[in-house]
Order: C-alpha cells, then sequence, then structure tokens
C-alpha cells in the first residue's frame, strides 16, 4: 500500500508479440468471472484467452478515511444534480444581404469650350467650328475614325441585330401546368401594422404601384397610428419611392387611367384627398368635411370625361361624383334608396363597392352594397329615383368586390362576397356560375385581363385562387397560400396580365408572376366562353362550379 487514501497496485507478466491486442486473460473458474486476481496469479488458478461471456470481477474495495475526510471536507446538505440525456444542438440562421437600390440623377450641360468663349451666343461657336475644321489635326482625326465607323456601317448591313426571326409565330401554352412564383414583399415601414385596404397599379407599364394602409376595425385604430400611405417601386421593394400624406388613413386609392401622375384618395373620415405626384408628397386638393361622405370611402373609380373626373361610394349610402379642378362640393349626389323597389331591404343601402367599364356604357355602373344587394344604375335617368334599374340578390353578407368581364362588359359581371364568388348576366337576377361555398369569407376577386375564361379570387385564410372554368369547374386549377395572415385586396396588372400584388392585414403586400398558361390568349377562348355562358342563361339554369347544377327559374 502507498500513501494514506491511495492504493498501488502493481503485477507485471510478458507474453509474446503475436499475443498484443488480444482479449484480457479469463478466469477458468465455473462461474465465468473475467479478469485476474493477485491472489490467482501467485496459485496459479487462471488461464489466458477463454471465455469472455462472464461479469466483470472486483480487484479492490478501498474505502476513503474517515478521519482525513472529516477534516478538508464539510458535508453538503442537500446535494442536487443534473444530467443532461438529450443530444447537445445549436440553432443558427443567415440571411444574405439585401440589394439596395439608390435613384440619382444627372444634369449635363454642353461643354468643352476654350476659356473666353461664350457657348450661348450661335455667332461665336459658328466661327469657333470653322477654325476648328480646318486644323489638320481635326482632318486627321476624323479621318481615322471614319475607319472605324465605316466598318461598323458595313456590319450593320451585313446582319440585322434587331431583326425577329420568330414574329408572328403562335405559342401554345396549353399543355404547360398553371402555376406563379413570388416575387417580392413590400412590408408596411411603420412599426404599428396595419392592413393594406387598397392597391393601385401605375398605369405607365406597371412598374409602380400604390398602396393605401389603415385599420378597418371600427374604434380600434392603436394610438400613434401612421396615416401615410406608400408608392412602391417594383425594382426596389427595401424602400417607398414616395409617401402620401393624408389627414385621415387611406381606405381607397386609385391612380388616373389617363395621366400617372394623378391620384385620388378615400379617407377613413369620408374625405377624398387628390394628389399631382409632381407637387410632392402633401395633397394638392381635398374636399370639405360638410360635402363629403359621413363614413369611410370604400371605393372611388374614374369615369370617362374630358377632365379628371371621378365617382365614389361609402357606408353612407350615398354616390358623389367629383371634378378634379374643383373639388369644394361634387357635381352630382345620388342616395341608393331601394324603397321603390320589391324584393328588397326597404330604405337606403350602404356602399361597400363600384363597378364601372366605359364599354358597358359610360353612364353606367354597378354597385355593391354592405346588404348583399348588387344595383345596376344609370346616370342618364332624369327621375332619381329611376336610376336604379335592376337588383340582383345574391350575397347574404356585403358585396367586396364588382368587375365588368373585358370582353363583355355589357353581358357579364363577377361579385365577391361571404362565401362565394358569383358570375352574372346583365338580364338575368340570377347568376349563371358560382364557387362553391368556402370554409372562410371572400375578400377579394377579378377577372384576367388576358384570358376571357379566367378570373381569381382571394380568402381570408391567406389562400389564392385561380379559376378556369373552361378547364376545370369542380374545384380551383391553382391555389397558392400567399402568407400566414388573411388576405384583404389583390390587384392585377391589366397590360401583360401577368404580375398580380395582393394586400394582407399585416400591411405587407406580395407580388406574384403566374405562369404563360394562366395569362396566354388560347385560341378561340373568347368564343367557347361566350357559348358556355350564353348556353347557361338561355337554359335558365345556374352552373355550380363546386360540382352541382342547381336549376333555377328565370325572374320576369
Amino acid at each position: 500500500m502507498a500513501e494514506s487514501g491511495t492504493a498501488n497496485i502493481q503485477h507485471q507478466y510478458t507474453r509474446k508479440r503475436l499475443e498484443f491486442g488480444r482479449p484480457p486473460p479469463i478466469t477458468s473458474e465455473p462461474n465465468g468471472r473475467p479478469w485476474v486476481t493477485a491472489r490467482k496469479v501467485q496459485d496459479d488458478t487462471w488461464k489466458m484467452f477463454q471465455d469472455r461471456s462472464g461479469a466483470a470481477e472486483m480487484l479492490e474495495d478501498l474505502f476513503p478515511d474517515e478521519e482525513a475526510t472529516t477534516q478538508d471536507y464539510i458535508t453538503r446538505n442537500p446535494c442536487l444534480g443534473k444530467v443532461q440525456c438529450g443530444p447537445v444542438a445549436s440553432k443558427g440562421g443567415s440571411n444574405t444581404a439585401r440589394f439596395v437600390l439608390e435613384n440619382r440623377q444627372m444634369a449635363h450641360t454642353e461643354g468643352g469650350w476654350p476659356e473666353g468663349l461664350d457657348c450661348t451666343d450661335t455667332e461665336q461657336t459658328a466661327r469657333f467650328r470653322k477654325r476648328v475644321e480646318k486644323e489638320e489635326e481635326y482632318v486627321n482625326a476624323v479621318k481615322t475614325m471614319a475607319t472605324t465607323v465605316e466598318h461598323c456601317l458595313k456590319q450593320n448591313n451585313a446582319v440585322d441585330i434587331y431583326e425577329e426571326y420568330f414574329a408572328g409565330t403562335k405559342v401554345e401554352h396549353s399543355t404547360e401546368p398553371p402555376s406563379a412564383r413570388n416575387l417580392t414583399v413590400f412590408k408596411d415601414p411603420q412599426k404599428i401594422k396595419r392592413t393594406t385596404t387598397r392597391i393601385s397599379w401605375n398605369p405607365d407599364g406597371g412598374k409602380k404601384l400604390a398602396c393605401a394602409y389603415s385599420s378597418l376595425q371600427f374604434q380600434q385604430a392603436p394610438e400613434g397610428m401612421s396615416s401615410n400611405s406608400y408608392i412602391w417601386d417594383l425594382n426596389n421593394p427595401n424602400f417607398p419611392e414616395l409617401t402620401l400624406v393624408p389627414p385621415s388613413p387611406l381606405v381607397a386609392l386609385e391612380y388616373s387611367n389617363r395621366d400617372p401622375n394623378i391620384l385620388m384618395g378615400g379617407s377613413y373620415n369620408g374625405l377624398l384627398v387628390f394628389w399631382d405626384l409632381r407637387s410632392g408628397s402633401s395633397p394638392s386638393r381635398m374636399t370639405s368635411i360638410e360635402k363629403s361622405h359621413k363614413d369611410p370611402v370604400y371605393e372611388i373609380t374614374w369615369i370617362q370625361s374630358k377632365h379628371h373626373e371621378c365617382m365614389s361610394t361609402s357606408t353612407d349610402g350615398q354616390i358623389l361624383w367629383w371634378d378634379t379642378r374643383k373639388m369644394n362640393e361634387p357635381t352630382d349626389i345620388y342616395t341608393l334608396d331601394t324603397s321603390n323597389k320589391p324584393d328588397t331591404v326597404m330604405g337606403i343601402q350602404g356602399g361597400t363597392s363600384l363597378g364601372y367599364d366605359v364599354a358597358a356604357g359610360p353612364l353606367k355602373f354597378l354597385v355593391g352594397t354592405e346588404q348583399g344587394y348588387i344595383l345596376a344604375c344609370d346616370k342618364k335617368s332624369k327621375n332619381p329615383h329611376d336610376r336604379i334599374q335592376n337588383v340582383f340578390a345574391g350575397h347574404h353578407g356585403p358585396i367586396y368586390s364588382l368587375q365588368r368581364h373585358p370582353a363583355f362588359a355589357a353581358k357579364y359581371f363577377l361579385s365577391i362576397g361571404d362565401w362565394t364568388c358569383k358570375v352574372w348576366m346583365q338580364d338575368i337576377k340570377t347568376p349563371i356560375m358560382s364557387t362553391k361555398y368556402e370554409m372562410c369569407y371572400l375578400t377579394d376577386g377579378c377577372w384576367s385581363p388576358t384570358r376571357a375564361g379566367v378570373f381569381f379570387t382571394t380568402k381570408m385564410n391567406g389562400v389564392f385562387d385561380v379559376w378556369d372554368f373552361l378547364y376545370k369547374q369542380n374545384e380551383p386549377t391553382l391555389s397558392i397560400p400567399v402568407g400566414e395572415t388573411g388576405l384583404h385586396c389583390m390587384r392585377i396588372e391589366k397590360d401583360q396580365g401577368k404580375l398580380i400584388a395582393f394586400g394582407s392585414l399585416d400591411g405587407s403586400t406580395t407580388l406574384y408572376e403566374i405562369s404563360d398558361a394562366l395569362c396566354g390568349a388560347q385560341p378561340n377562348e373568347k368564343q367557347t366562353c361566350l357559348l358556355y355562358t350564353s348556353d347557361a342563361a338561355d337554359e335558365e339554369d345556374s352552373v355550380d362550379l363546386g360540382g352541382r347544377r342547381i336549376i333555377k327559374k328565370k325572374q320576369k
């Protein structure tokens, strides 16, 4: 034994090199205990390389020295210990740096003239040019450059780099599967997030879009919430290009159809605000509180006129017409009173959406109401009671969107309300088509500007649906979850019909690009669509896109 508290056990033995790496020696006793004790070595009662299935054998028991323990240590009470049995893992994340764009400009003025020469004086510059053209250096320089220019001209004559080799070729996209991809997201820069209530595309090529932000919960707007809205450039989603500063949060916002610098906004307090973007962020003109709506302005539509004129609707039950040159008061006022119309709710209807297309008539328009009715109106009627020419009852709640068909504006229109989307014919009071009842509310929808049989819908659960009723009627052709939060509005770019912007409840605006199969015009699609819908109307049937066919009598 060594010092107190330690044991020194030693044993030396020798073996051949070929035995290195073999298992340790095993006892030959019947109990099969492994390993070797000092006593067994002395008694020579063990053998090497035998059975290894036995349990381990204890060599020595060493107990602590109680006297040394009491002097050097104190008993810890209570004694707690922790053991981590699970694997230790680390979590990390990384993101690429955003590419930040910055707009800069440069003003180029004529220069290179010698000192003392006034470049604004035509006579002085003409005399200077004549003198330089006679110099030998100028002549040599022109001869040298002329060789290079002549070579380039000969190349252009030999090969037309602008020639379109496949001009007029029709591309068939019918076999391509429908798809859509996310391009970018425009996020509300404010700390207090608001709902994206309206999106409007710039008419000049669709390179910019204006977004209105507001909180539509009655008297529940958070304290300190900003009223600003923004204009975004598609090439720079990190920062808004321009900030619109209205007196109250905007619910509606629309670009003028003819001028990309003109904007009209409808605010939460009922005011209409006019912007000329060449003048900056502040409104150029706005309506007076006495002559404006009494409720939030839910939609604004530009109408055909010589000047910039529009109409607006609100849940206060009024349609107001405005001339942007004089916004002190509306040019015309109409109250949505359906007291003289049978089979409708008596009283004034609150307007929530507008449907206007000059192809259906410059003075004809549709109004979607808070009570679920669609009012077909004509402004040219002299008697105000005769302006409502037809009433369509088809939804169980507010109508969030109305749009006439871009190819058959005078005949068909689309409505979004409650849990369904419905397609109507102007002369029939029952819908000729309707989607199946969804599990959540539908919030917005529109026709495709390039394909006659395609329309789009958005839902409160954040899903975007594409319907192609010439291809599939019982379910959407394509369904894409845009975000975790619900979708409130959408707007499609009208020139090519390829870009779609979605406004969410959390203030983010998501930009998607759909495939060519969903935006490329198909052969004879308009004729097929017209025959399909006309047959449903002639048979007095309602074709349900949910897979059912419901027979309905035509109301006279």
